[in-house]
């Protein structure tokens, strides 16, 4: 078992399941991914339930509504007139794949390559929407994986976002499910443990794992 793989048993036993992402179809995991860069997810969560109360959540009528109406709606989730434009390029190209049907038939290259063609969306909100919203293996990389395994000392930090994904999928069984769990996993460890600034080593379940957190700790005593 490799360095990846035993930090997922040690985080899951920590830890517990996380049953996660929080979205109740492959169209709002979409919507999700394009609203929560640079956002909270409970500000996205705001801006979904606008777009809902404005009967406004599908790609059909997101695209016919007036721009300045959309934007008002997602206005929560910060960036609203990019995230508009993003969000309007998303629905254009859900439909010209042929929706929810269409992009679940074909296969995870080629869908995956079909996304990061679409403006605003980045190789991070695309793998959002191919592991959580469409289940297929391919392991996220974000911020909190970025910031808690270089401090764990096993990634360089200044690493490409392939080379990194590699990496993790390189280590583990070619499992979405698995991978879904391991990631959030990490941003539940990201946020409660290992922050940007004064993170809780001391309370870190990988501390014993961790090179900063021991650097950390000696510093400390």
């Amino acid at each position: 078992m490799g360095a990846f793989a035993e930090l997922y048993e040690d985080l899951h036993g920590a830890l517990g399941p996380q049953a996660w992402w929080p979205a109740e179809s492959r169209f709002e995991v979409l919507v999700g991914a394009v609203l929560t860069q640079n956002a909270a997810w409970r500000n996205v969560e705001q801006a979904i339930t606008r777009l809902r109360d404005a009967a406004l959540f599908a790609p059909e009528a997101i695209l016919a509504a007036p721009v300045a109406r959309v934007a008002e709606c997602i206005r929560p989730s910060g960036y609203y007139n990019i995230k508009t434009q993003r969000l309007r390029a998303a629905c254009e190209a859900w439909l010209a794949l042929g929706g929810e049907q269409g992009m679940a038939a074909m296969p995870t290259l080629a869908l995956r390559n079909a996304l990061l063609a679409v403006h605003g969306l980045g190789p991070e909100s695309v793998d959002d929407v191919l592991l959580y919203g469409f289940e297929r293996p391919v392991f996220v990389i974000d911020a909190y994986t970025r910031r808690i395994f270089s401090r764990i000392g096993v990634v360089d930090p200044r690493a490409g976002y392939d080379t990194l994904q590699q990496q993790f999928q390189a280590d583990l069984p070619v499992d979405a499910q698995q991978f879904n769990e391991y990631h959030a996993l990490i941003v539940q460890l990201g946020k409660s443990f290992c922050r940007p600034r004064q993170p809780r080593c001391g309370d870190c379940p990988l501390l014993s794992r961790c090179a900063h957190g021991r650097a950390e700790m000696n510093q400390r005593s």
